[in-house]
């Protein structure tokens, strides 16, 4: 039995403390720069690592990172428990039930997205040398593998590119949240398939064949009774008025350890059940979204810095670097993942003009791809120099999203919302102190504009979209928007609370602006288009205080038209 000593001890302290400190530094710096996160965490493991550090100061690297099983042990724990929670977080992000009820374009996509990059990439891996394979005679399992990695996208990362381009709120933002629903757990289940087939190799056909239909069943069983479970078992939470978030947390926490201890005794690696519980957790309707984030902030601030710090902490990523390779997974990854959805885009009909921005949304691979890749070379179906290769294709993929993302949105045409609302649609103060009477009130100021649908049909629309994907943002602003087929011109309505409305906003605060968005129901492009341009103006400090500060509705629409005239976003024609 080994013990720790206290030098044990202070030595991960000391390993925590520079990694974390590191991570969290570049972080911000890339931050700044609208950069994945993921590319400051594992440089921060790169400068610490062999690569930099061991190479150019190894004495004083061997004293911080010493050969020591026990030393190693105690930092490869830490780096588990941050991919668990990792997985935990990604399931979160999920709404499985809104992106089943939309899985008529989500899942057309979702399957041309899986199927045509996995076939694209399964042939170009099976061609590559066999220098390049641990065991020559797994090629078929080899690029299976490759195929998958390759396939599945990064949905932590498009949210984040989603959030920052203020359209994670609209209409395409949540199918193309939905469609990558659908794409990471098909992706995860298939890729569980495959390493299971690997580890049991020596088992027989009908062995392997169990395993799998004993996680089909359970996988089943989580998103049907699990996914009532967890809504009874958090509802009953606020019921009882137990401290949140971290009774939330504790028993988001549990059920996660549940589901991996089950996955693990099936034969399926246990990370999956991290991911479905995340899955099952984040359907429940009494989960608050403030919760959601702190839980979000708790992942990313600490364990997810520290387990990407530490793959590139793990080797030498200049001795082992391969720039054909590197080129092939990042080319091959991003090729075949846009052609999928494009060609999924294109079966449905979606807009012209959206297509670009589905396809160009499922090309990170990223954190997902890098997970998948580490696993792989635990199980030593993958050398280094492929891991390696898929790390940076991953980061690559990751770093190009936001400007080829902003590139596919600004490819439209130039409007002004100030053509679709007057002083005539604005209520200076909202009477309604709750989220749906306060959309009704909203619909009742529409509805009087003339030939227009009654309230209730208004008021249904908007609601049932606001059910499907909340449309609170940050500072005090929710978005409620509906397309109506009889409409022939968009209309905005706006209400400000003065006392603010509970609206489940990402950051817990009340809401006191909001703008109810009707748009005809085939115009999806200049949905997109108003909804950025109310949440950028928004968004300025100054803007927010006049209105708040406004005394009457005609104070209340010249600064709205002063704030609007001068945040125009020009597009392209």
């Amino acid at each position: 039995m080994h013990n720790l000593s206290e030098h044990n001890l202070l030595i991960f302290l000391i390993q925590v403390l520079l990694l974390l400190g590191l991570a969290r530094l570049l972080g911000e710096f890339f931050r700044f720069w609208k950069q994945p996160s993921i590319t400051a965490e594992i440089l921060a493991g790169l400068f610490l690592g062999p690569t930099i550090l061991g190479r150019f100061f190894p004495s004083f690297y061997q004293r911080i990172f010493p050969e020591n099983i026990i030393q190693q042990n105690m930092l490869e724990t830490v780096a588990w428990l941050g991919m668990f929670f990792f997985l935990l977080e990604s399931g979160l992000k999920m709404d499985f039930s809104s992106a089943w009820r939309n899985r008529g374009k989500a899942l057309v996509i979702a399957i041309t997205g899986i199927v045509v990059p996995m076939a694209i990439a399964f042939s170009c891996c099976y061609l590559l040398p066999v220098h390049y394979l641990v065991n020559p005679g797994q090629r078929i399992v080899f690029s299976l593998f490759m195929a998958t990695a390759m396939t599945i996208s990064s949905m932590p990362t498009t949210i984040r590119a989603l959030n920052d381009l203020n359209v994670i709120k609209t209409d395409l933002g949540f199918l193309i949240m939905s469609a990558l629903s659908v794409n990471e757990i098909i992706g995860w289940m298939f890729f569980a398939l495959i390493l299971g087939i690997f580890v049991q190799s020596g088992a027989v056909l009908g062995s392997t064949l169990l395993v799998f239909v004993l996680a089909v069943l359970f996988l089943v069983l989580c998103l049907t009774f699990g996914r009532k479970l967890a809504d009874f078992a958090i509802s009953k939470i606020k019921e009882r008025n137990m401290p949140e978030p971290g009774s939330s947390l504790t028993f988001i926490c549990l059920l996660g350890f549940f589901c991996a201890a089950v996955f693990q005794k099936i034969g399926i690696n246990g990370l999956m059940g991290f991911f479905i519980a995340g899955v099952i957790a984040g359907e429940a309707r009494e989960l608050p979204e403030r919760t959601r984030q702190v839980i979000s902030q708790m992942v990313y601030a600490i364990f997810i810095p520290l387990f990407f710090a530490r793959i590139g902490l793990g080797m030498d990523f200049l001795k082992h670097f391969d720039p054909f390779l590197v080129l092939f997974v990042t080319v091959i990854g991003i090729l075949g993942k846009f052609i999928g959805a494009w060609l999924g885009a294109s079966f449905t009909n979606l807009p012209r003009v959206n297509r670009l921005a589905v396809a160009v949304a499922h090309t990170p691979g990223g954190s997902m791809e890098i997970v998948i890749g580490l696993l792989a070379l635990k199980y030593n179906l993958i050398n280094q120099p492929v891991f390696i290769a898929i790390v940076l294709g991953g980061v690559l993929s990751s770093i190009i999203l936001g400007p080829w993302l902003k590139y596919s949105l600004c490819r439209r045409k130039t409007i002004s919302v100030l053509e679709f609302f007057s002083r005539r649609e604005i209520i200076a103060q909202v009477k309604s102190t709750d989220r749906d009477n306060a959309i009704r009130e909203l619909c009742l100021v529409a509805h009087e504009e003339g030939n227009m649908p009654s309230v209730e049909v208004l008021s249904e629309a908007a609601l049932n979209r606001e059910n499907s994907m909340g449309t609170a943002i940050e500072k005090g602003i929710a978005l409620p928007h509906a397309r109506i087929p009889s409409l022939v011109r968009p209309l905005i309505v706006f209400g400000r609370s003065h006392v603010g409305i509970d609206w489940d906003s990402p950051d817990g605060n009340p809401t006191h602006f909001i703008f109810l968005i009707l748009t005809p129901s085939e115009d999806d492009d200049i949905q997109i288009q108003i909804l950025r341009i109310i949440a950028k103006t928004m968004f300025d400090d100054s803007v927010s205080k006049a209105i708040m500060q406004s005394t009457a509705a005609q104070e209340l629409w010249q600064v709205l038209q002063d704030a609007f005239t001068q945040r125009q976003i020009v597009r392209k024609e």
